[in-house]
């Protein structure tokens, strides 16, 4: 019993804070938890049906034997008063016997009753903790959920400043580009040869103008003429 008792008495003292901490999803932990609180509950009633049975039956030995005590005092008063003293003495000696052995009886009883009144604070306690675990059940897994979202924003924002940083280095690149062309027409241009003027006059003087007689001649050729 006093196994039973230890065993029960740590469950319903068991800290659920302290327990969900060590998990990393405390909405899938409190529903374990709350089965096992469940599994533990009806171990507990299962016990303590046992021990309010034994502290029963404990009383009604304990409750018969005071009564056969009485039974037994009150055939010797009788007995007295009839002006029997042996019968009376037969009587006290049975009523001494029966307090003899109801001396055990009374203490097994007590025990009894101890133990029934611990083994039903226990299961009072573990019921009121599993019904405060329920309501608290929602609350917590709705503040898993918020949690959760807010670690898909800051990732989402985590991205979006990548995506920026990203940005910022494309734009850099095509910067570099641009540069990197107009230098390489810059330096076309530098490479190129300058045009010299009086040669491209040369060239318009030197070809001169066709005669109009020429031009007939070519005609007729064309023609056949």
């Amino acid at each position: 019993m006093a196994n039973i008792l230890t065993r029960f008495n740590d469950i319903v003292k068991a800290n659920v804070n302290a327990l969900l901490d060590k998990f990393e999803d405390p909405s899938k932990m409190i529903d374990q938890y709350l089965r096992d609180m469940m599994e533990d509950l009806a171990e507990v009633k299962k016990e303590t049906a046992g021990v309010m049975a034994e502290e029963a039956r404990a009383k009604r030995l304990a409750d018969a034997n005071t009564a056969e005590v009485e039974k037994y005092l009150e055939l010797a008063k009788k007995a007295l008063t009839a002006g029997n003293d042996d019968d009376a003495r037969i009587f006290l000696a049975k009523k001494q016997e029966l307090e003899a052995s109801g001396a055990g009886l009374h203490t097994a009883y007590a025990v009894a009753h101890e133990n029934a009144v611990k083994m039903r604070q226990m299961h009072d306690k573990l019921t009121n903790d599993i019904n405060e675990l329920k309501a608290r059940r929602e609350m917590i897994k709705a503040k898993v959920a918020v949690a959760k979202t807010q670690e898909k924003l800051n990732q989402f924002a985590n991205k979006a400043d990548a995506a920026e940083d990203a940005m910022n280095a494309f734009k850099r690149m095509e910067e570099k580009a641009d540069n990197m062309l107009d230098k390489a027409n810059a330096m076309a241009d530098l490479n190129s040869e300058p045009v010299d003027a009086a040669k491209e006059l040369e060239k318009k003087y030197a070809m001169g103008s066709p005669s109009v007689e020429d031009e007939l001649a070519e005609l007729k050729s064309k023609l056949g003429k």
